[in-house]
């Protein structure tokens, strides 16, 4: 296999190239919140997605794919027993705060693509229609340097979750998850040759070679 095959080589799991596999960092976290991430079929497809892994610290959750062209999306039916709710700051969103002391337990709808494509979530995914939709709290920028935002404000869908579950589950849940998400950006753009590696926070494995684009 050519070095270059090698490198193009992805973990199944964290997605991340292989030699730089986050795995190993990924926490178990329990949560009284359940997390139903509905991805679009073609967000599914991004190396770079960051919804997926917010679903590998989390256990208690589910990912929906939505948006196949031959197969529509099933139903969302809600638990009488939970409080679901649906994160998307719509102009009737009340803040997520309001549920944080719910004496049901919450089930957090969070929608994963392009801002277009989060934006058709309530009106193409049936059961969604009735759900109150939530926001977050103003917070810092973004760390996700991986992709050019084009809204102010912006979040990767990563970073947003672990906000949520900052305000429904405390502030070291968001913390932890936050961890993980700083190194699977870190690691990311050493290998694009724009970071040092003594500045990546959960350092980068012994022997591992940047591959940089020729040109």
């Amino acid at each position: 296999m050519s070095r270059r095959a090698n490198f193009d080589a992805r973990c199944d799991r964290c997605r991340m190239h292989d030699s730089l596999c986050i795995c190993a960092l990924i926490p178990t976290i329990e949560t009284r919140t359940r997390l139903v991430l509905l991805i679009h079929r073609r967000e599914d497809r991004k190396t770079t997605n960051t919804g997926r892994l917010a679903t590998l610290c989390l256990p208690n959750s589910e990912v929906v794919v939505r948006g196949e062209i031959d197969e529509r999306t099933t139903p969302f039916v809600p638990d009488p027993a939970r409080q679901a709710v649906l994160l998307y700051p719509s102009e009737d969103a009340v803040p997520l705060s309001d549920f944080a002391a719910s004496e049901r337990p919450i089930t957090l709808l969070v929608p994963d693509g392009t801002w277009r494509q989060a934006s058709k979530v309530k009106n193409r995914v049936p059961g969604l229609a009735e759900l109150p939709c939530v926001s977050l709290p103003p917070g810092p920028t973004t760390v996700y340097r991986l992709r050019n935002e084009t809204r102010d404000g912006g979040l990767a869908t990563f970073e947003a979750i672990a906000r949520a579950m900052g305000v429904l589950e405390g502030p070291d849940v968001r913390a932890t998850m936050e961890r993980v998400f700083l190194a699977m950006v870190e690691r990311t753009l050493w290998s694009r040759g724009v970071m040092d590696a003594g500045k990546v926070a959960a350092g980068i494995p012994e022997g591992t070679q940047r591959h940089l684009p020729r040109g």
